[in-house]
């Protein structure tokens, strides 16, 4: 994996509220073409960081690039190279889809030829032909996750990052948008915010798992389960009541072993 260059790093990121400690020592090096679920609990710390990594948020300490770019020195650059789909993104609900994209296109410099074949694309893509003239907020939940998939994706971006994208989707929902990300990882290096474990065994190749603020567990969703399942694991890493041991012998060398499976 040494000759892949890192889409998505973080080094040290740590984020302080006065005595509050929301995420600290956070590092990891996602390469090029990997679909990577963040996993935690709620209040882990897994938004936090989602907000560092596209730049909403300042860390207190450390640093995160995308594409090699740092997002504190050289944002807009950065900003360039990826789209993000936070949760519960903002759409405006008197827009019909249509006049979002281009909103959001113009926005992000695309005019013209290039505005339109890119704004078919997306709307092709995430399946939005029906509902492309009507209001966002007469849209279902799914619809609206579904245009807000597609603003990211407007720019044609090298990496997704995505905080909890099927929150509120009905089982179906879920499917097809699960469907939709794991086509998208054929061509761009996602990072997906989650605490849902079925979503890690549908589409993702790593598992970085944080809580408390702090990094637990780096691996393939292979390396996590090992003798037990997928949600004993998580239980051992995520249980106040256990020992720094315990959860120490679950997470072992897991460290980097992604790395070891590229």
């Amino acid at each position: 994996m040494h000759n892949i260059q890192a889409m998505i790093e973080a080094k040290g990121l740590c984020k302080y509220y006065g005595s509050f400690v929301a995420i600290e020592d956070i590092s990891f090096s996602i390469p090029k073409g990997q679909i990577v679920a963040f996993l935690g609990p709620n209040g882990a710390g897994k938004s936090t960081t989602m907000k560092i990594l596209s730049g909403f948020l300042a860390p207190s300490k450390g640093t995160a690039t995308i594409a090699g770019l740092s997002i504190q020195s050289e944002r807009l650059q950065a900003c360039r190279k990826f789209g993000y789909l936070p949760e519960n993104g903002p759409l405006y609900d008197d827009m019909v889809p249509i006049e979002l994209l281009t909103f959001f296109g113009e926005a992000r410099g695309l005019s013209g030829e290039r505005l339109n074949q890119r704004i078919d694309s997306v709307v092709k893509q995430c399946a939005l032909e029906q509902v492309r003239e009507k209001a966002i907020g007469k849209l279902s939940r799914g619809y609206r996750q579904r245009v807000g998939l597609a603003q990211a994706l407007l720019h044609d971006p090298e990496v997704l990052i995505m905080d909890e994208p099927t929150a509120g989707l009905d089982p179906n929902q879920i499917r097809d948008f699960r469907e939709n990300i794991k086509l998208l990882g054929k061509t761009k290096t996602i990072l997906i915010s989650t605490h849902i474990l079925q979503e890690v065994e549908a589409i993702a190749d790593r598992v970085i798992l944080v809580h408390n603020g702090r990094l637990k567990f780096d691996g393939s969703p292979l390396d996590m389960q090992k003798d037990k399942s997928l949600e004993e694991t998580f239980y051992a890493l995520t249980d106040f009541g256990k020992s720094e041991a315990a959860q120490a012998e679950v997470s072992t060398s897991n460290q980097g072993g992604a790395d070891e499976n590229q």
